[in-house]
């Protein structure tokens, strides 16, 4: 048993870091509850060049970016984004268009939410996102393979190993 507690005590699940930017504190706050709830780390801007600012200090894995904000709004903060990242964005915006949903996607977003919006199906795009980007996707930032003093951890093959041999 000693082993195992070993390994819980090194190895932990990396929380997901989502950034949510619109210029609405409200929409902000109420986001940053239900993800909470899902053991999301939230982090915040009021528009696009804070968002920019953000993604420039901190790890992020996905962003919720709303479309009509002062100082840079949310099509030229995704053009900013794509010529550097490849971060799920789900643009969440109350232009309800379909020319205005095609545009978005258009220019890089992952999926677009008309506001106002149910957060629970928020949610669950963003769990969706999430998966795909981290698991399946590009994100490299989870050690596949841990080693520590020659107890391994290959955490893609789901493998224990110690000094080379499997452990049982």
């Amino acid at each position: 048993m000693m082993m195992i507690e070993l390994l819980e005590s090194w190895v932990k699940m990396e929380p997901y870091f989502v950034l949510v930017v619109d210029d609405e504190k409200e929409i902000r706050d109420a986001i940053e509850i239900y993800l909470k709830n899902e053991g999301i780390t939230v982090l915040k801007a009021q528009d696009g060049i804070e968002a920019l600012e953000i993604l420039n200090e901190q790890q992020v894995h996905l962003i919720i970016l709303d479309i009509m904000m002062p100082r840079l709004d949310g099509i030229s903060t995704t053009y900013k984004i794509r010529e550097k990242k490849n971060i799920p964005i789900i643009v969440l915006s109350a232009k309800s268009e379909d020319t205005d949903k095609i545009l978005g996607l258009q220019v890089g977003a992952d999926d677009y939410v008309t506001k106002p919006f149910n957060p629970m199906e928020l949610v669950a795009r963003v769990k969706s996102q999430l998966r795909r980007y981290v698991t399946f996707g590009t994100f490299e930032g989870v050690k596949k393979v841990i080693d520590l003093n020659g107890l391994t951890l290959d955490q893609t093959a789901k493998e224990v190993t110690v000094h080379g041999e499997p452990y049982k």
